[in-house]
């Protein structure tokens, strides 16, 4: 049998929505041979409903259950690459079923690149639908920052490209790897 060397076979990726969790979870995957699951739209496929749509008719309350009970089933799996909606990491019992399972990864960016990549896709974002949008991700990352805080791994996404941001992951979980050994 073939092995792959590699320095995980499963790893989670947090922080703030729009910070780059899915696209650079799908290149970090094919990157690691593993597979890739976006949380958020594996709660669409499981319920049968828009993740807006939950917020709008069932709650953010509902939609946070949904989510922890994906997070137990995803938690696990082998193999896998699980990028988490910004909200998941902040849920004690998910954060904590996460780095049991670990390694997580926090991606950042700074609030106005956020911004700029969270407009690109108007209607998707109910969290941050307010009058003034730039000040309420700044007061949300201010909140989330010291959770975020608590991964294994970070890696800022700002102004880079891709391929850049995945080499760096890829090192830094080959060095959190020797780490525990």
């Amino acid at each position: 049998m073939l092995e792959i060397k590699r320095p995980t076979t499963w790893v989670a990726l947090t922080g703030f929505m729009g910070s780059g969790k899915s696209r650079i979870g799908r290149e970090l995957a094919r990157e690691l041979l593993l597979h890739f699951i976006d949380l958020d739209r594996f709660i669409e496929r499981e319920s049968g409903i828009s993740i807006p749509d939950i917020f709008r008719h069932l709650g953010e309350d509902a939609f946070r259950r949904l989510e922890a009970e994906a997070v137990a089933e995803l938690t696990g799996k082998n193999f896998l690459v699980l990028s988490l909606g910004g909200g998941t990491f902040m849920n004690t019992e998910n954060r904590e079923r996460l780095l049991a399972r670990g390694p997580v990864v926090a991606l950042w960016a700074s609030p106005e690149t956020i911004l700029e990549r969270v407009s690109r896709r108007p209607g998707q974002r109910p969290l941050i639908a307010d009058a003034d949008p730039l000040e309420k991700i700044q007061r949300l990352m201010a909140e989330r920052e010291h959770i975020y805080r608590q991964a294994n791994v970070h890696v800022s996404t700002d102004g880079r490209k891709v391929s850049d941001v995945v080499e760096e992951i890829v090192e830094e979980l080959w060095n959190y790897a020797d780490a525990g050994d």
